[in-house]
């Protein structure tokens, strides 16, 4: 739990970075290109360290399957939502020409902290942090609600003053966005469009508020907005990584990559590139361990035939029941249990023979070409969580040359006690 706690603090660190980034940028126009390069290297350094420590405390067993990868996910969903919150405000300082008041800045700066913690004690591991402080937390959990109150009045104020400024009327929208009020921001995002033009980018941005509206769904609203969007530019960022980011959620990796990769080959400024990189190699990964076949592109470096089969017992056993899942892996001979690659199969598809090959590394920085020797796993999973629990079947090989030609045998016929 202290795990979701730490990620949630990086999170909230991470976007009063980027609000003081827009406010000091519009302060400081020279410096603008350094300070955005700056905040990209280091999202991309937290997301690669915190994503490291989650998949060693994984590795050591100080987390189940089921909080890995819900990790993982709030982990690259924040990766996303920078990218496309990097380009929507690349995109609304273009279209300032007045320095923003620190009013701004302090006020987001407030409202992200308050909703926050108001988030966390709701759905996160708060009550058993701090039973003892209940009523105190209750009191707490008012102010965080008169602060969120105050901060969204404070830019109406702001906008009954000025009605047609469309940075307040877009940072409305945000606003509405991160609290979950995705009606409102809707309405937001119509008025600036009709101030400043049905531009792509608004429009994308209005999809987006509309398929969160939706719940994460693509409706024919959202997708006639999203047609609208690519209409007006077919390579529009926010939109593709809209879609990028659905079809990731739904766990078609090749489609997320392609709309993504769209979007990186632009070259647009507005868009945290090395970052949307990090989410491709991410989508990558997945689509190793979840789909057996080999990918089209050409890999260089060792390359591991295994041909996996059951045993005569287990197959009688798994015959009675569903079908299982399969998970086809290698690790360091000496030290660690991270895979360095992973096939992941049904028991329905064996006998089979796969290639364990760095494109199936779950992590770019552990692969097969960076050891000498590997131990090789098939674990038959009794639930379907990855890593050798009581009640699985396994086959083991240890000490495997990386480099070896030969094809090695499996064959599944031990149960796990």
């Amino acid at each position: 739990m202290i795990d979701v706690l730490v990620i949630i603090i990086v999170f909230v660190l991470l976007l009063l970075a980027v609000i003081w980034w827009h406010y000091l940028s519009s302060a400081k126009g020279d410096a603008e290109s350094l300070s955005g390069e700056s905040r990209e290297h280091t999202n991309i350094s937290l997301y690669k360290e915190h994503k490291a420590e989650i998949e060693k405390d994984y590795a050591e067993g100080n987390i189940d399957q089921e909080n890995y990868e819900y990790l993982l996910a709030e982990l690259d969903k924040s990766l996303l939502q920078d990218i496309e919150q990097s380009k929507q405000e690349q995109e609304t300082q273009e279209k300032s020409s007045h320095r923003m008041s620190v009013l701004w800045p302090v006020g987001l700066s407030i409202f992200v902290i308050a909703f926050s913690v108001l988030l966390y004690s709701k759905q996160g591991a708060y009550k058993q942090l701090a039973e003892p402080q209940a009523a105190m937390s209750d009191h707490s959990h008012q102010d965080d609600q008169t602060a969120m109150h105050s901060q969204l009045d404070r830019i109406k104020k702001a906008l009954e003053e000025n009605p047609n400024d469309p940075d307040a009327l877009y940072s409305l929208a945000q606003l509405y966005i991160s609290a979950g009020e995705f009606e409102q921001a809707i309405s937001a995002f119509d008025k600036v469009i009709a101030i400043e033009g049905e531009h792509a980018d608004l429009i994308g941005a209005k999809a987006q508020a509309t398929y969160y509206a939706a719940n994460q769904k693509i409706t024919p609203e959202v997708q006639a907005l999203i047609d609208k969007a690519l209409a007006i530019n077919p390579n529009d960022p926010s939109t593709n990584i809209l879609l990028g980011m659905h079809h990731f959620i739904e766990q078609s990796y090749q489609q997320a990559i392609d709309y993504w990769q769209k979007v990186a080959d632009t070259g647009s400024e507005a868009v945290n590139v090395d970052a949307l990189k990090e989410a491709i190699t991410e989508a990558k990964s997945r689509m190793a361990l979840t789909n057996g076949n080999q990918g089209e592109e050409a890999v260089t470096g060792p390359q591991i035939n295994v041909a996996v089969e059951l045993g005569e017992e287990v197959l009688e056993k798994l015959i009675q029941g569903e079908d299982k899942v399969v998970f086809i892996y290698a690790v360091p001979a000496e030290g660690g249990r991270m895979p360095l690659a992973a096939v992941k199969l049904m028991a329905s598809d064996l006998p089979t023979q796969v290639v364990l090959n760095d494109s199936r590394a779950m992590t770019p920085e552990m692969k097969l070409s960076g050891f000498e020797q590997v131990n090789i796993y098939a674990v038959v999973s009794k639930l379907g969580g990855a890593g050798i629990k009581s009640g699985d079947y396994k086959a083991e090989i240890n000490n495997v040359s990386v480099n070896t030609t030969d094809i090695i045998q499996l064959k599944i016929d031990t149960i796990v006690p």
